[in-house]
């Protein structure tokens, strides 16, 4: 039976571990062929562990030579580009804005939301040649409501939100379609707890302020970007798509009492 990304192209970055990982495991039982990106050198251990058309790459996401080499790879390697994922990211220093250092914010949005947009740049002139495709953001439910001491990355990932919308216009008559999923708290990265345990224990703490009680999984993510990938998703377009457990539709201005999880898998880039 054919998967629901059958000999599709796919590019995944941050695709060493955490939600890259996740994506590129479902992505992989659904059909896909795969390049997986990372400067972790994990990429090439996930693909050795899934192959038949998987296979890694080096790309910093902030190098704009490296991306390119990266969409030309996915090209010469498969013949075409059908899917990206930009899901390469890290969350930087929470603090208060006042307390940031220039280097910080030129580091955090160089990957972030640079990345992003060089991602997007040469993946959709890839998929331009050959008559559409769909791209994956992964942005931030900090890029949709405020978090306390997150002024930096929450505003690169607000930035990733517009390229979204913005280029989903712009390419909305070329059979290109562009979304992006906001994660919330997630059990990935950041949780030194997540290094030894897949999910989270039963007597490890649920976040104050989700609705639905829980932490988010990789996979959470990976389902989502797997529906906006596919054709299933064919008339869907420009949306901010926020898989937070209730996040952002609960959010009431209880930013202050906020813990110092990012929603990025800090292990990728």
């Amino acid at each position: 039976m054919a998967g629901r990304l059958q000999d599709k192209v796919c590019v995944i970055t941050g695709a060493g571990s955490g939600m890259g990982k996740a994506m590129a495991e479902l992505f992989h039982a659904q059909g896909a062929k795969l390049l997986l990106a990372d400067i972790s050198g994990k990429q090439d251990e996930v693909a050795a562990a899934l192959g038949g058309d998987a296979i890694g790459v080096h790309c910093d996401v902030s190098n704009e030579a490296d991306v390119q080499a990266m969409i030309a790879k996915a090209e010469d390697r498969f013949g075409r580009l059908d899917v990206l994922c930009n899901n390469a990211g890290f969350g930087g220093p929470m603090a208060p804005l006042h307390t940031q250092t220039t280097e910080t914010w030129d580091k955090v949005h160089a990957t972030n939301i640079r990345g992003a947009f060089l991602g997007m740049k040469y993946g959709i002139t890839a998929m331009l040649k050959t008559g559409g495709g769909a791209i994956v953001n992964t942005t931030s439910a900090s890029g949709v409501v405020g978090w306390k001491h997150h002024s930096v990355y929450g505003a690169a990932k607000a930035g990733v939100n517009q390229l979204t919308k913005t280029a989903a216009l712009d390419y909305s008559d070329q059979n290109i379609r562009i979304n992006a999923i906001a994660p919330g708290t997630m059990w990935t990265g950041l949780v030194e707890a997540s290094q030894t345990h897949a999910e989270p224990p039963a007597e490890y703490p649920v976040l104050a302020g989700i609705p639905m009680g829980r932490w988010g999984l990789a996979k959470d993510i990976a389902n989502a970007a797997l529906y906006l990938a596919s054709d299933e998703a064919a008339y869907v377009t420009g949306v901010i798509l926020p898989v937070d457990g209730g996040y952002c539709i609960g959010f009431s201005g209880m930013g202050a009492e906020r813990p110092g999880i990012a929603s990025v898998n800090t292990d990728g880039t």
